[in-house]
């Protein structure tokens, strides 16, 4: 059965800005969708000006994975909806942030942090990602290092939580260094932050980039896990000899 993948975006940078529209003429929500869909997956898009920015209790339960791609208008995404993400998430739902996403609001919930500071630098200069993890499955198929012409600089002290897999890290050609693919466990949930995909630059484009998010979602997708029990228990679990 086909993975059923919702890919959000804020879809505000290719509408405003002729540049950004020319890399990306579907929006980066639809450039990343086609991809996933020619990988076998059953893809839909929402967007932050559709009623309930898109996702509806109907289209979040129908989900297996949401990617989330935002950068410039964070506070808009409303509050309720947040809280309904997150309680997906926590029930198994899988959640991919990318790129400007770690400023998100459901990623500070996800990581239980009101700021992820760091460091930032628009200039287009050279990211090497390399893995650090080699036995992950998000690494399937890639070489040890992706290389990116042209990106926007990120570096630490990036303010998150002790990932609970660290899979890449990326330098960049000023220097900096930062953890560019973060895996955390939350709930029934799994959730990978990926820091590729500054608006300006082709990066999902690159079939390496596409091949790490396709991996990803594989990943984060809910699996038939057992059915946990919780609170009071009246009766003992194993049978009294």
């Amino acid at each position: 059965m086909a993975i059923k993948v919702t890919v959000w975006n804020e879809y505000l940078h290719e509408i405003e800005s002729p540049e950004i529209g020319a890399i990306y003429p579907k929006g980066i929500h639809g450039c990343i969708a086609d991809f996933l869909t020619a990988n076998g997956m059953e893809t839909k898009t929402a967007t932050l000006a559709e009623p309930e920015h898109g996702l509806t209790e109907e289209v979040l339960n129908n989900t297996d994975v949401l990617i989330w791609w935002g950068h410039m208008a964070h506070h808009m995404v409303d509050d309720e909806i947040v809280e309904r993400v997150h309680k997906r998430v926590m029930d198994g739902m899988g959640l991919i942030v990318l790129h400007s996403g770690h400023a998100s609001k459901i990623f500070h919930k996800i990581c239980g942090t009101t700021s992820l500071d760091l460091k930032w630098r628009e200039n287009g200069e050279t990211e090497i990602v390399w893995v650090v993890n080699p036995t992950h499955p998000i690494v399937d198929g890639l070489d040890e290092k992706i290389i990116i012409p042209e990106e926007e600089t990120y570096g630490e002290h990036f303010n998150i939580p002790a990932p609970d897999d660290l899979v890449f890290i990326s330098w960049f050609e000023g220097g900096e260094v930062f953890r560019s693919g973060c895996c955390f466990n939350r709930g029934k949930g799994k959730i990978f932050y990926f820091k590729p995909g500054h608006e300006s630059f082709p990066i999902y484009h690159m079939p390496e980039i596409q091949k790490v998010i396709t991996n990803a979602v594989k990943w984060a997708a809910p699996v038939n896990m057992p059915q946990l029990t919780t609170g009071h228990v009246p009766t003992p679990l194993m049978p009294k000899k």
